[in-house]
């Protein structure tokens, strides 16, 4: 990993992490054991945020560009899909997209409440309560 790749990734850690670790302690209890995992490895190429083996949210670098990736488990019900389109359940749903190294922490907010919002609207989420 280049210096210059590195840096970058140090500058997006620096607005990324609080917010990560934030998300990690709110949704501690929704998720599985040992779940959530904070990833935090800017000399590697990867800070990032898994929520369970499927739902993550990772900025990543190659050595020149950076990458938002975004993995999530797509529903079977969806209400764009139709009588002639095939849709099986748990389909996983993966997007590797292009970032700005000017990123603001905006935008980077909306990166992870996208995946919240992902792992918020899954079907199979049940909380167990007493009452």
């Amino acid at each position: 990993m280049t210096s210059t790749a590195v840096a970058q990734l140090e500058t997006i850690r620096e607005l990324m992490l609080p917010m990560l670790q934030i998300v990690a302690e709110e949704y501690r209890p929704r998720t599985p054991d040992g779940y959530p995992v904070l990833v935090d490895a800017p000399e590697r190429g990867a800070i990032g945020i898994q929520l369970d083996p499927s739902h993550s949210l990772h900025i990543v670098s190659d050595g020149s560009q950076l990458y938002a990736d975004l993995t999530a488990r797509a529903s079977r019900t969806d209400a764009r899909s139709s009588a002639s389109r095939e849709k099986y359940s748990g389909q996983p749903f993966n997007d590797h997209r292009p970032i700005d190294t000017s990123i603001s922490p905006v935008e980077l907010r909306n990166l992870i409440s996208e995946l919240l919002n992902r792992w918020n609207m899954q079907p199979t989420i049940i909380h167990i309560t007493d009452t």
